[in-house]
């Protein structure tokens, strides 16, 4: 019997890039975690560590498998958490303006044995310099609201990013050729 797919995730973008491997969980179930960084975390370790405790905090049954990822995104070492207000999503998206920053993408799969595996893309994304309107504009539309830095690649955002580096399914939430190979490597079938 194939095993049994769990997102331990609440995002609907994970469910949607999922889909695109032709993966449709059996269960999705939202980890309930801290996740705060530690003092002096630098941003590659706190994904990663995100993804892997997202994925360990989802109770799995008995031939289950669980994947979980986290997407942070980061200038130097500095991390930006999800936008919380438009006064906050203004400050990240002056600070991504005209710069280069970096996607960590990271993801964990915990096979049926219960032996987990995770692996971390790294993506660089650079903004257009943006105008105070052009700012303002995007704010006003909603999408980056709740978004780590402040902005969502898969909107309207992305006619404001001049170069990318790496995956753009990573920037979006879950990088599906690590996803692919992890979820194969722990006895999922994929064709």
């Amino acid at each position: 019997m194939d095993p049994k797919l769990v997102l331990a995730s609440s995002s609907p973008r994970r469910r949607d890039l999922l889909a695109r491997l032709g993966v449709v969980p059996d269960r999705i179930a939202s980890p309930d975690i801290d996740e705060n960084p530690r003092k002096g975390e630098v941003p590659r370790v706190y994904a990663l560590r995100m993804a892997e405790e997202k994925a360990v905090a989802v109770a799995r049954h008995d031939g289950e498998i669980v994947v979980a990822g986290d997407t942070t995104v980061a200038v130097g070492r500095r991390i930006l958490p999800q936008a919380a207000d438009a006064e906050m999503q203004r400050g990240f998206l002056e600070l991504l303006s005209g710069r280069r920053h970096h996607v960590l993408s990271a993801v964990a799969v915990i096979d049926a044995e219960g032996k987990m595996r995770s692996r971390i893309c790294d993506s660089i994304v650079r903004f257009k310099r943006l105008g105070n309107d052009e700012i303002q504009s995007y704010i006003d539309c909603g999408e980056g609201l709740g978004k780590a830095g402040g902005y969502a690649i898969q909107g309207r955002a992305e006619a404001l990013i001049d170069w990318m580096a790496g995956s753009h399914s990573g920037v979006i939430g879950l990088p599906l050729y690590e996803t692919r190979a992890l979820l194969r490597a722990s006895g999922y079938h994929l064709d």
